[in-house]
Parts: structure tokens; sequence; C-alpha cells
């Protein structure tokens, strides 16, 4: 089925329900998002699109992602939403890869694009301009029928090789992550809501095909982002709201000193990153029992293992804190494994890499099939994660094998700081490591050998990579540790990492 027939549901069953909220109003109801998207439709199919065509959305949050999310799928196109805070060349790049031929961006975006654009991308049309209104002129026909296999979002993640991968997320994947979501994470009616303070494009963007489907709202901070009183304050005026949030986004949520009554939150869930146990149990504290934790990666979006409300707040448990500790268990949606080498099933208590299997899968890599290959090979997904299943089936993840850094919920991925980083005349050598913070989870840090100053370093960053990837520190040594294939060690440069914060150096 196509996801958007929930919408076209929700615009005939529900139509003057809220559907898209600004702070604590209403920007939409039901009945004008249905007709929006339908009309959104009608002005890409004008352009030349046909189904199956790709339509990247490069904007930061705001009330018309949700228009330009469904006019999308209405039309049978396949979203690809973007990271805002990329830079022009990396929107560029995945424009490109994509074979988009139109991008809806939101103001700043476009002109980062445009400084940037590639040759095949006909159409960069800025969210709000007249050109954007002149999409809706044509009122379109019912929702394109698309089989279940077809895709629906390209979500591009970063791998180790430094350029992303468009994970090829369909409408199959999405139905079962949402009706795995609705059954074991966050129970959601019409009167509900939901409010993204973290990106749209991401983690956030897949809470909104629950709650579409349930008729709920979905509700845009004025401020676009995330800001703690601003949260508390929305949450206040629409009991019954759900947040997803990065461990980051919750910690300051708890060191906030606004007055907060928690009874109005319905679900705070996190993901993207593991959250500490003290973290979760000062969290519990003021939230009481509304925490909910989710482990996935884009390949399985928003399904993998779930900790429930219910089990992170039963502290008289006799196991409560290594429960909390952990990844939960399987998601309704999917089977989990935790495997050897041989990708055979270990047994209970050894360590291994952390499969999954089900329909929220994604078939492969948008023009990749040697990653799509060796990521899905035997019809499992292989999540490059490390953990552990007990005897309850709760996961609890060990590391990373790959070399990932997760900063405030955002994965960077060390290669690609390291090319830049590389393309100074004066490094000769560097690798790119995550350091523990208290606050971040990892900040990004770099050991390079040459002669270079931070500031130039910094510069060459700045000019090709997000800002948020940018190492927050440079280290200068004689030479990187390595074996005897000349591999750089990266766990032994951590430990050497750990030993000179250790030393106060």
């Amino acid at each position: 089925m196509n996801v958007a027939a929930w919408l076209a549901r929700a615009g005939r069953a529900l139509p003057d329900r809220p559907a898209v909220g600004i702070g604590s109003g209403v920007y939409q109801t039901y009945a004008e998002l249905a007709a929006r998207a339908n009309r959104l439709a009608a002005g890409l199919s004008a352009l030349g699109l046909v189904p199956g065509d790709r339509v990247v959305i490069a904007a930061r949050n705001c009330a018309e992602y949700l228009e330009c999310l469904y006019g999308i799928w209405w039309g049978g196109f396949a979203a690809v939403p973007a990271n805002a805070k990329l830079h022009g060349a990396e929107l560029a790049w995945m424009i490109d890869n994509a074979g988009a031929a139109v991008c809806l961006a939101t103001p700043k975006e476009a002109q980062a694009i445009d400084a940037h654009r590639p040759a095949g991308l006909r159409h960069l049309i800025e969210i709000g301009s007249t050109d954007y209104a002149g999409l809706f002129r044509s009122e379109g026909a019912a929702v394109v029928e698309t089989v279940p296999d077809a895709l629906a979002w390209l979500f591009y993640t970063s791998g180790t090789t430094g350029r992303p991968k468009g994970a090829m997320i369909t409408h199959r994947n999405l139905v079962a992550m949402t009706f795995g979501y609705l059954a074991d994470v966050d129970p959601t009616g019409p009167a509900d809501a939901v409010l993204h303070a973290a990106p749209m494009s991401h983690g956030s963007g897949l809470y909104i095909l629950p709650h579409v489907c349930r008729g709920a709202v979905n509700v845009v901070p004025e401020s676009g982002g995330f800001e703690a009183e601003e949260v508390f304050r929305l949450i206040a005026a629409r009991p019954g709201t759900s947040m997803f949030a990065a461990p980051t986004m919750i910690k300051r949520l708890v060191d906030c000193p606004a007055a907060f009554d928690p009874r109005a939150l319905r679900t705070l869930v996190w993901g993207g990153a593991p959250m500490y146990v003290e973290d979760v149990k000062r969290a519990l504290d003021r939230f009481g029992p509304r925490l909910a934790e989710i482990f996935g990666q884009g390949e399985s979006p928003m399904t993998g293992t779930v900790l429930p409300k219910d089990i992170i707040a039963d502290r008289s448990h006799p196991r409560w804190l290594e429960r909390i500790g952990s990844a939960g268990i399987a998601n309704s949606a999917c089977e989990i494994r935790v495997a050897g080498p041989d990708d055979a099933p270990l047994p209970v208590g050894e360590t291994g890499e952390v499969l999954i299997r089900g329909d929220c899968v994604i078939p492969g890599y948008w023009r990749n099939p040697e990653a799509s290959a060796e990521t899905l090979r035997g019809g499992w997904l292989h999540t490059g994660d490390v953990g552990v299943l007990d005897a309850d089936g709760f996961l609890t993840l060990k590391d990373r094998s790959k070399d990932v850094i997760i900063s405030g919920g955002t994965n960077i991925y060390p290669r690609e700081v390291e090319e830049v980083l590389l393309t100074h005349p004066g490094v000769r050598e560097v690798s790119v490591i995550g350091r523990p913070d208290p606050e971040w989870g990892e900040v990004v840090v770099a050991y390079v050998v040459g002669e270079a100053s931070p500031a130039e370093l910094d510069r060459l960053c700045l000019e090709a990579i997000a800002r948020f990837k940018r190492p927050k520190d440079y280290v200068f040594v004689d030479a990187l540790p390595k074996n005897n294939y000349g591999k750089i060690l990266k766990t032994e440069l951590r430990a050497q990492d750990a030993r000179r914060r250790s030393e106060g150096l």
C-alpha cells in the first residue's frame, strides 16, 4: 500500500482534527493537509515527474514539511529528506546521487544548494516562494497505487567509505515500522500529539507516520528546533504529547530549571545513542513512567529493539539496573539475533554482531549492490553493532564494530573527516576518533601527523563538510599507533587519548 492512504483516510474521516500545529496553534486540519498533498502531487506531475522519481526535501523543521512529504507520496514519488545541517556540496552530492530532478528547500538550504547545483537538478524550489505556491494550483487525483516494495524514503546514512549510502526504505518497511511503534512503543490516538524538536529529516520525521495513521497532530516548535523551556511549554499546552529525543536532549530537559508538570507528557522516546544508567534514573525521577528507548538503524527504521515504559519504570524488578542499561527486547515487527563470524546464532550470554530480520528491514542500498549484498547477506541486516542477549531476550550493546562517532545522537563517520583533513598539504597522516563527553556522548577529535594549525584545519573542514562534523580538538603527534600491516589502531589511539586526559594534557 501507499502510506499516503492513511492521510487520505484521515482527511475524510477526521477532517476537522488538527493535523499540523505550530507552537500551541493549529496550522492545518486533516482535510486541509490532505488537500494540499493532493495538489502538490499534481504540481510535481506537471513538472514531468512520474511515479518512482525521487524528490529531495532539504528543509529545516517547518509546518510545510508534512505537505511536502505526503505530497511526494501521494503522487507515487519517493521522498529524499536531507539533513539541513549539511554543507551545500554535500547536499548537492546527495541530489545528484539520488538522480533527483526536483528539490524542495527552505531558503538557507536553497541558497547553499544553488552554489553547488548539480546538472541534473531541473527545479530548485524554495518552500514558501511564488514558485512553491504555483505547485498547488491544480487539484490532483486519488492517491497513486504503489506496490508494497516501492521506494518511499531514500535515507542517506554514511558508511565507513566516507560516502553516504542511500538506504531504500519502502512502503512495506514504513507500514511495519508504524505498526511496531503503535504496538510496542507508544499507543496513540486522535487526541494525542507528537512534538518535532529533533530534525524531521531524520529520526523525528519517522514519527510522523504513526501519528498520521492514528489522526494525531504533528507539532513544529515555533523556534524550529530544540529549546528546553519551549518544549515544556508546548507539552503543557497539549496534554498527551510524545517526543523523540537524543540522549543529549533528554539530559538538557532534566537539567532545565523551568517548572514542568510531567503528567502532560505521554512518552519521551530516546534513540540514536545509548543513555547511561545514571542519566536514565535522573530522567525517570524528573518525568516519571514516561520513558521508552528504541534501538535500530536507518536500514531498519525505528525498529530493532524496544525498552518500553513499563519496564523502565519497574524499579522493583531484581534486574532493573541491568534492564535499563540494555536496549530492550525485539520489536514486534522483527526478529533479532546475536551471531558469530559465520552468522550462526550464539548462545545466551555470548557476544557477537547484532542482526535484524523482518518486514522493517530495507531491501538494499540505492545503486550500491556490493554494500547491499554485504550488509544483508543471508537475509539478515548486519548492523555492525556488537551485543549480547540474556536469557530473557534483552539485548545489551557492548560496542560498535564500525568506528562511527555518535555526537548528540547524530552519526559522524571518521573517514569522511579524515579525507578532508588529508587534503591539507601539511597533513601527512590523520586519524579521527570519538572522545567521551558528558554532554554530547562523544565529540570529534583528530590526531594529526604533520605541520598545520588548528585554525587552518578548521577552515578546511568548514569549506567541505557540515559544521557539526568538525573536530573539537586537534592533537599533533609524531606517529600514529599501527599494527604489523600498517593499519592504524583506533582502539589504541582511544586508549592513548584517555591517558592524556587523565594526565590533564
